[in-house]
């Protein structure tokens, strides 16, 4: 079985470069899936909680504004209506979610697709969490200037990577995300990008190519042909 290509990226705050899986960078650029996926994501984090009342609602009395006839003015029932001052709205926003579905292989492939733009441009690097074992927001900029980051930067860490956090979370215009919480649109937002080699494996499981984890998988064996029934003699049941 053939090993899975690997392409060089920098170290943050080194001078050499490391081994990060060419099938997760290595995607063509897909315009229309990247910004079906982004949109996704970006919808899927409004809270939708824009509320407004409607006639039936507002706080009004209900008592008839004048008399039917015999004023010479227009006639005129709810005060609630929207036209008038304190009404309801008319076709206002109320409570709603805005989730889009996308499907699982094209939102993997949207997100290859935008990580493929980051190393062709060259601004993808790796940073070692053992490198920030101590915190510190010194080193931390130290090694972004060293690296020539353009602002934004996101940096993608795991959960329990809590040195890298308290490190990169303090430097303006530098964003610090869990692996699992990042989608196409943070991918896509961000000027540069710093993936630690832990999170590294983590996105390479959650948005690696299909075929390369197929492939990955050892070969199933073919299930044995079973073996043909023996033909069941006669018995003469009146003899028995």
């Amino acid at each position: 079985m053939a090993e899975a290509k690997a392409m060089k990226v920098p170290v943050l705050g080194k001078t050499g470069k490391a081994d990060v899986p060419a099938d997760l960078f290595g995607e063509e650029f897909h315009q229309s899936l990247v910004h079906e996926t982004a949109r996704a994501d970006a919808n899927s984090r409004r809270r939708g909680t824009a509320s407004t009342l409607t006639r039936g609602e507002v706080s009004m009395t209900t008592a008839k504004a004048w008399r039917q006839k015999g004023t010479g003015r227009a006639r005129v029932g709810a005060l609630s209506v929207p036209n008038r001052y304190g009404g309801g709205a008319a076709f206002g926003p109320k409570p709603r979610h805005y989730t889009v579905k996308v499907n699982r292989k094209a939102r993997r492939k949207a997100m290859r697709s935008a990580l493929s733009v980051h190393a062709e441009r060259g601004s993808v690097s790796v940073v070692k969490a053992a490198d920030f074992d101590t915190p510190s927001t010194k080193a931390a900029a130290a090694a972004l200037e060293k690296w020539g980051a353009k602002r934004s930067t996101l940096i993608v860490i795991l959960g329990d990577e809590t040195g890298l956090l308290r490190s990169f979370r303090n430097i303006p215009r530098v964003n610090v995300m869990e692996v699992g919480a990042i989608g196409v649109v943070d991918v896509i937002g961000a000027a540069s990008i710093a993936i630690s080699q832990g999170a590294l494996e983590a996105l390479a499981s959650r948005a690696g190519s299909v075929d390369a984890s197929e492939a990955a998988k050892p070969e199933a064996k073919a299930p044995k042909p079973a073996e043909p029934k023996a033909e069941e003699t006669a018995t003469d049941k009146d003899g028995e």
